[in-house]
């Protein structure tokens, strides 16, 4: 059938329903939409593995992941009309769900799987790409309970950014018309500009303002900076999370860095010199503000994050109970008993099924791993309590800020891993493969949980049916994990990860959060402390977030991501806040057209900067690559060279503002 005729998304779609109210999608349940069919499922597994190949190298060459997701949805609408039958928007949605899996598992690997060639563990083929598979499997099915909490029931209470720029992607490319043109133009210009100023020498992407004097003081007697990433992509985030979330996520960064770092650097400046204190192997003396953060206020961020995921899960515990009897009510009753197409999910007895031959795949993975058989049954229960825990981390960070807290709950996983497995005689080479065993799967779960909440959101707003997205999440995961694995065991045949070796003449592959993992699994099973003052302080913290009635998680999202990556955030939420406040006063159709332009600008400034990124790591596959290629002569002027970047965003900004008020203003 053909596609049927689309419209903008409801008027509610990103507000808190009424008493009674309910949200009725584009697509509503009662109609029958083609949605995996063979065009959308092999275009998507197709796109998976392009995408994984290319992930996977960029990742461990310069420590990012391709954004996948959006870029595949503006792939999708192209890919749409090269069809005689022009696919369904339902269709879309499914490419973009297979498509978009590379990210998740892409994540996993790269975090954990290079630690075991640089620690030269050499694990088969086989190995990794059961690591990723197992992981990716129990991040779907740990979450599909959580699915009607995060989706439904709290609707407009998550401002789902990035599923929100790909849902305005899919809708306004379907529907065409003067809202396509102004999508595709953000596009564009976020696209240009995030490309040349994240891949070449251009200008300064990130501010610093040590040219001027008090700010340089303030660095050098407090350790105080204050750093700006002034990139179109996070502009455009912070746009839809909105004022408050992005003003609490500001409020953590702050926290962490004018009041921890400082505070930390006051009290180590005056210790002896060349002691240095645990974790770190450096004198805080000699540190720059960034190495503090690092080696110490970090651990206070992830043990923050880890407490607010445990309130985030007490909180849920209604609706996953709630969840579980409706489908146990399917189960008894047939599958569609008191379910709408839009709210059924895969039947309890398959979700079950899956966790038990997950589990005991697991299980025999471990088992034949060098230990005994305790510590495989230990390793299994670490796996399946942090996936299932971090199932809901994941979903209310990526709903709120769609950032992934993967490398602080990663480094969490291996912390507690160590720490128990030790207590069961492992150490060693074999203690450091069963923990970073755990931690990939781990990690990998974590991932593709997140991924797979932004894509059930996307599918909600839009009417797919939420059984069929699972479904083939799986596929997704089946075609990423082989192809992550076999990339990463070609690249571990080409390059060294981490640091070159004494006469290995091959090519280092910095591997940056590998390395990290790497260091951290060496270190415990060399017996080292583990630094719980620090993780405890973060836990109060997240404690009294609560207890104020500020959400934690946000909070403690904002303490451990660097600052740079906070406060453009808080810029969009201003942007956001004001165009609101001038809607309302204006009122009717003309308000809500303004409402809707921000929305779809702030949407095309997050898809072109994903596509920047794509663009830019992609060219960093060659090795006639350097980032002086393009080069202004004012660029290692960081005066000139950062004025000069601050100009353009804020040029950015008044873009979204006058591309707002357009309609208002002719």
């Amino acid at each position: 059938m053909d596609a049927p005729d689309t419209r903008s998304l409801p008027e509610n779609a990103y507000q808190p329903l009424a008493p009674g109210e309910t949200y009725v999608p584009i697509v509503p349940a009662t109609t029958q939409v083609e949605e995996a069919t063979v065009r959308s499922v092999g275009w998507g597994l197709f796109l998976c593995i392009v995408f994984t190949v290319a992930s996977a190298y960029s990742g461990l060459k310069v420590g990012q992941v391709m954004e996948a997701s959006i870029p595949i949805s503006i792939l999708a609408i192209g890919l749409a009309r090269t069809f005689r039958r022009r696919s369904t928007l339902l269709e879309n949605v499914i490419l973009t769900n297979i498509g978009g899996t590379s990210g998740g598992i892409v994540a996993g690997a790269i975090f954990t799987l290079p630690a075991l060639y640089i620690l030269h563990l050499d694990p088969h083929p086989v190995q990794t790409t059961f690591i990723l598979l197992a992981g990716g499997c129990l991040g779907v099915l740990f979450l599909i309970p959580l699915r009607r909490y995060f989706v439904r029931e709290t609707h407009g209470q998550f401002p789902y950014p990035e599923a929100t720029a790909i849902t305005e992607v899919l809708v306004t490319g379907e529907k065409g018309g003067s809202q396509a043109k102004l999508l595709l133009q953000a596009t564009a210009i976020a696209g240009v500009y995030d490309f040349f100023v994240t891949t070449f020498q251009v200008w300064q992407e990130t501010l610093d303002f040590q040219f001027l004097p008090f700010m340089r003081t303030l660095n050098d007697r407090a350790r105080m900076v204050f750093r700006f990433d002034a990139i179109s992509f996070i502009l455009g985030l912070g746009y839809v999370m909105g004022l408050r979330s992005s003003m609490i996520l500001c409020a953590g960064g702050f926290f962490s860095n004018f009041v921890l770092v400082p505070l930390i650097w006051m009290i180590g400046q005056h210790l002896p010199a060349g002691l240095a204190v645990y974790p770190a192997t450096a004198p805080i003396a000699g540190m720059a503000a960034a190495a503090i953060f690092r080696n110490y206020v970090r651990f206070v961020g992830v043990g923050a994050i880890a407490t607010a995921g445990i309130f985030g899960i007490i909180k849920s515990l209604r609706i996953v109970v709630g969840s579980f009897s409706i489908a146990a009510k399917a189960f008894r009753h047939g599958e569609d008993e008191g379910q709408e197409r839009t709210d059924r999910d895969l039947p309890i007895m398959a979700i079950l099924i899956g966790v038990v031959l997950s589990t005991v795949a697991a299980g025999v993975f471990f088992s034949t791993l060098e230990g005994s058989l305790l510590a495989a049954l230990v390793g299994l229960v670490l796996t399946l309590v942090f996936s299932f825990f971090f199932a809901s981390v994941a979903a209310n960070a990526i709903a709120t800020t769609a950032r992934n807290p993967v490398s602080g709950m990663t480094m969490l996983t291996i912390i507690v891993s160590s720490v128990v497995l030790l207590r069961f005689g492992l150490s060693g080479t074999t203690g450091m493969f069963f923990v970073m065993a755990v931690a990939g799967m781990v990690c990998t779960a974590l991932s593709v949980s997140g991924q797979t909440i932004t894509d059930l959101k996307t599918g909600y707003w839009l009417g797919s049916t939420p059984a069929v997205q699972e479904r083939v999440k799986f596929l997704g995961i089946l075609a990423s994990a082989v192809a992550a694995a076999l990339t990463i065991v070609l690249l571990a045949k080409t390059f060294q990860f981490g640091e070159s070796a004494p006469g290995d003449a091959r090519v280092v592959l910095a591997s940056p959060q590998a390395s990290i993992m790497k260091a951290l699994v060496q270190g415990f099973m060399s017996h080292q402390p583990v630094a719980y003052i620090l993780f405890g302080a973060g836990a109060i913290v997240a404690l009294v977030m609560e207890m104020l009635g500020v959400p934690a998680l946000i909070f403690a999202l904002g303490m451990y991501l660097p600052l740079e990556l906070n406060t453009p955030a808080l810029v969009g939420g201003f942007l956001s806040h004001w165009l609101s406040r001038r809607a309302e006063r204006v009122g009717g159709e003309e308000g809500r057209t303004i409402l809707e332009r921000g929305v779809i600008i702030a949407s095309g400034l997050m898809a072109g900067g994903a596509l920047g990124g794509v663009f830019g790591a992609g060219l960093r596959l060659f090795p006639w690559y350097r980032e002086d290629l393009v080069k202004t002569p004012f660029f290692d002027n960081a005066p000139v060279s950062q004025i000069v970047s601050l100009v353009l965003f804020l040029g950015l900004c008044a873009y979204m503002w006058y591309g707002s008020l357009k309609k208002q203003r002719t």
